[in-house]
């Protein structure tokens, strides 16, 4: 069996919720060292560098005139995407849109009657990368990661935006990634993956400019590289492997669980399907149904072995105790496949994406439903948000004092600077008074 149900009150399955409490990782020696060398040979070397290693990894003839997309090639590659594609794109990208715009924070001043002014100016970076992983050497595109990043950075003002790649074996790019990419006003796209693609983003080459804020997912050398660079510019997170969390009461549909564990178990192997079941018998249902499924998967070696090393079927005493555990697990994606999911609601605190009664699907959230699916994972939901039009912009303070109203602070100004021992301070403002 692919899952084996656990109690929470038993040994074995309170061994399985601390490891799962403590699943949050880094890279290991291995990859760091690995990334913090790629990144030094991009930073001094440049394009011979993302050339280099593009060759060696993703396309052995590559020149560093194939580096750019052309325009030539966007316009070959749109026409290439059947009419039905491109419908379902611009459907996703309007409800993205839609879900996004509501996102925007305004600039505010406030007066006061002594004439002290402050405020708050919200204003874009200049620039952001959007990296996106190649999917199985380019056959599977992920063009949701287009849509889900691109657009809450033009939402937010960002002038430009920049996309990086990998290639095929031949140097090209998934038509399918192109498309969406136009359709959403990214021109400006390169061919580089993994740790290469995001030093080039942070440092700059020949070719491309650097940006200010990278976003999008990868693999751990693209996720370590992002926490190399992050501080010189920022980045949306450090993603750990991709988890579902369904929480099932005695009405949830078996097979509609099973089928969003094995949805996620697909992913990766080190892809985390975890459900919480109220009830025995729904968790051996639940059971029997992956069972039944998983052959029926395509990846149903990569999910085999994700929920055979990484997956969990709990059983809970009660809704409180499964809510709790939930909380206390901060997953990224939590289905609430319970009676009355709204009632239940206000007792979720920490979740990436919250997904509401056996109509839906995490899919729904990774495609089609508009909020974003690049979600925080391995606990960090704790702390974290999922990305959105706020990644992109930065807050100013404003500030501004009449003489009337510095003269009714500079008592105050003088006695708190001289307490820190930072009389320049204090004589910044009594001078003026």
């Amino acid at each position: 069996m692919a899952l084996t149900p656990l109690t929470t009150a038993s040994k074995a399955g309170q061994a399985r919720l601390t490891a799962l409490y403590d699943r949050f990782q880094q890279a290991d020696d291995n990859c760091r060292r690995q990334v913090e060398e790629i990144i030094n040979q991009v930073r001094h070397q440049g394009d011979a560098a993302l050339v280099e290693y593009t060759r060696r990894f993703d396309s052995p003839a590559f020149e560093a005139a194939q580096l750019r997309v052309s325009e030539a090639e966007i316009e070959a590659a749109c026409a290439q995407v059947d009419h039905e594609l491109m419908g379902h794109l611009r459907r996703a990208e309007k409800r993205i849109r839609e879900f996004h715009e509501r996102e925007r924070e305004q600039s505010w001043i406030e007066t006061r009657e002594n004439g002290v002014i402050t405020g708050r100016l919200v204003l874009p970076v200049d620039s952001a990368g959007l990296y996106v992983p190649g999917g199985q050497g380019g056959s599977t595109p992920l063009v949701s990661s287009v849509l889900m990043n691109g657009v809450p950075a033009g939402i937010a003002g960002v002038k430009r935006r920049v996309m990086l790649t990998p290639p095929d074996a031949e140097g090209k790019v998934n038509p399918a990634l192109l498309a969406a990419a136009r359709e959403i006003g990214i021109s400006e796209i390169y061919k580089a993956g993994s740790a290469w693609a995001i030093a080039a983003l942070a440092y700059g080459t020949e070719s491309i400019a650097p940006v200010d804020v990278i976003v999008g997912p990868g693999n751990q050398y693209v996720t370590e590289a992002k926490r190399q660079v992050s501080g010189r510019v920022r980045i949306d997170m450090i993603a750990g492997p991709s988890e579902v969390l369904v929480v099932a009461d005695h009405t949830a549909e078996p097979t509609y669980v099973a089928a969003d564990l094995l949805a996620q178990a697909e992913h990766d192997p080190q892809a985390l399907a975890m459900c919480i079941c109220t009830d025995q018998e729904m968790a051996t249902l639940i059971a029997a149904a992956v069972a039944e499924q998983l052959p029926q998967l395509e990846r149903r070696e990569i999910a085999a072995r994700s929920l055979a090393q990484r997956g969990a079927l709990l059983v809970a005493a009660d809704l409180d105790e499964a809510m709790e555990l939930a909380n206390r697990l901060a997953v990224e994606h939590l289905e609430l496949m319970i009676a009355d999911p709204f009632a239940w609601l206000p007792k979720v605190r920490h979740a990436g994406a919250i997904f509401l009664g056996k109509y839906t699907p995490e899919s729904a959230g990774d495609y089609l439903a508009g909020p974003n699916h690049v979600l925080p994972t391995m606990g960090t939901a704790r702390f974290s948000s999922a990305l959105g039009v706020e990644t992109f912009v930065k807050k100013s303070s404003l500030i501004s004092y009449s003489r009337e109203a510095l003269l009714a602070d500079q008592k105050a100004i003088d006695r708190l600077a001289r307490l820190e021992g930072l009389t320049g301070h204090a004589r910044s403002a009594t001078l003026r008074t």
